[in-house]
């Protein structure tokens, strides 16, 4: 079964800065290893869809998304359709800028269809999760670059 995933870190930068970055989706392929494009159907808000297309080494796909919470300065998260997982990014000020989580979170069951595509294309569930939380912990450490300098 997939699982829940997670990755923190602090940025030396207050929460209305780093929002401004994790709240730009359209910048996303500058962070994230995975992700192509990520462009929103419109201003980001809750509801805003998103057209996404996705990488694993060669292989490449297409996803949508929704966005579910939009919480200026504390939290941004969308559903993938395909999926039904949440992608989060949360933010807590902390005594020297903010705490960023990024998590990925499992609602429901996953299809049974991409289940078997993870299993077969993707190097099956644990790897293939093994390396979303690389990922995320990657395109958390750019997204701290970028902030702080």
């Amino acid at each position: 079964m997939p699982k829940n995933l997670e990755a923190t870190i602090d940025i030396a930068a207050a929460p209305e800065q780093v929002w401004n970055v994790v709240s730009d989706l359209k910048r996303m392929p500058e962070f994230s290893p995975q992700c192509i494009r990520m462009q929103p159907l419109g201003s980001v808000r809750t509801g805003t869809w998103t057209i996404n297309l996705n990488k694993d080494g060669a292989k490449v796909w297409p996803t949508t998304s929704r966005v579910v919470r939009f919480e200026p300065n504390r939290a941004i998260a969308f559903r993938m359709t395909e999926n039904r997982t949440i992608w989060s990014f949360t933010l807590e000020p902390t005594a020297n800028g903010t705490k960023v989580t990024q998590r990925r979170d499992v609602v429901g069951n996953v299809p049974w269809v991409i289940r078997k595509m993870i299993d077969t294309t993707l190097g099956g569930e644990v790897n293939f999760e093994d390396g979303l939380v690389q990922g995320m912990n990657e395109t958390l450490g750019k997204i701290k670059t970028a902030v702080e300098r």
